[in-house]
């Protein structure tokens, strides 16, 4: 999985990814001109619960990658650069994370000399929706004219994919919003369309706006919620302090400034929302594991997560939700109590399970 920071310069967009990945801010390194690339542990307290009462020679979270994209800067005309170079590379994250600044800072100016969230958010959404529509009118050129010379049921079949998708840019409304079935998203894959993709606005507070930070999510929320874009809150400077503190300090450092959720906690809870991903566990004195699969997968389809011999030679699940694991510490207990259970390949995975996939 890839999340991409994307944003205007200034915004704490690095700093947010220094935070994420854990590294050290270096204030003599130079600007850089191409992406930083990060794979952070996601952090889950139930694989830390499970760890604890196996203790097995290894513990593994799951992963997700991050890339932080160069801030978006003005030009000598005062127009903010879009470089077909950043699009490309956008265009490969799975989901977007837009980071806009709700901060002033002289030291630090707005490229467009603002402090306008909502402004910020439409001027890259429009950025995104124009793409996307000059490529699909370009595609349907081409695609038209094939249709011509060539007798192919599947172009045939695209065709009027791509003018549905087109009439719905047409009316400023993000892919996103546009109800597709799984053989439409499937044609369109390959084109990795940006407005099509899960988006999310990180917006960047100070100490100064704590008491404002439920009415001005609030109120962006609204503006936004027909675009299917989920709106967070986080606090750029204050959580990369927390992040340099052991773990007992951090805690009292968040209640302090009455923090109920890490930036990291937020971004990797929220990237999992969007694109319908979910957790199961293996365990044992050996390893304990978090394996990160997407909603409504078979045991079948989770196992092959494992490994590809384990669709292949798929039996049985042996499966236990991760509170009754809890509830009764142990396998011979949960199977007393008749919650631990046997599942075959068609049974649904729960967020939380423990497997143990049986195989020949």
């Amino acid at each position: 999985m890839q999340i991409g920071l994307i944003g205007l310069q200034g915004s704490g967009k690095t700093k947010l990814f220094n935070t994420l990945a854990g590294i050290e801010e270096n204030p003599e390194q130079p600007r850089r001109n191409e992406a930083q690339i990060e794979v952070v542990k996601v952090p889950d307290e139930r694989l830390d619960k499970l760890t604890e009462m196996f203790n097995p020679k290894k513990k593994v979270n799951a992963t997700i990658e991050v890339y932080d994209f160069p801030g978006l800067q003005t030009g000598d005309d005062g127009k903010v650069r879009i470089t077909s170079q950043f699009l490309q590379n956008v265009r490969n994250n799975d989901a977007l994370f837009h980071v806009v600044r709700q901060f002033e800072n002289p030291a630090v100016p707005h490229p467009l000399n603002r402090i306008d969230p909502l402004a910020d958010i439409e001027f890259l959404e429009t950025e995104f929706l124009l793409t996307d529509m000059e490529f699909l009118e370009k595609h349907k050129e081409r695609l038209e004219k094939d249709i011509k010379k060539i007798k192919d049921d599947n172009l045939k079949r695209e065709l009027p994919v791509i003018e549905k998708c087109a009439a719905h840019l047409e009316e400023e409304k993000p892919l996103r919003t546009l109800a597709l079935t799984q053989d439409e998203l499937k044609m369109l894959s390959g084109y990795q369309l940006l407005t099509l993709k899960p988006m999310a606005v990180a917006i960047n507070f100070d100490e100064s706006s704590i008491e404002k930070v439920d009415e001005i999510v609030n109120e962006i929320q609204t503006a936004v919620a027909e675009r299917q874009i989920k709106v967070i809150p986080f606090f750029a400077e204050i959580e990369y302090e927390m992040s340099q503190l052991s773990e007992e300090d951090r805690a009292v450092f968040m209640e302090d400034y009455g923090i109920r959720e890490s930036a990291l906690s937020k971004i990797l809870r929220t990237s999992y929302e969007l694109l319908g991903l979910q957790s199961f566990f293996t365990v044992g004195e050996d390893e304990c594991r978090a394996w990160t699969i997407k909603k409504n997968y078979t045991a079948q389809q989770a196992a092959g997560v494992i490994h590809t011999d384990f669709f292949n030679r798929f039996i049985r699940a042996e499966v236990v939700s991760y509170d009754d694991f809890v509830k009764y510490g142990s396998f011979a207990s949960c199977k007393e109590a008749g919650v631990w259970r046997l599942e075959g390949k068609e049974y649904i995975v729960n967020d939380g399970d423990i497997l143990n996939i049986r195989h020949n």
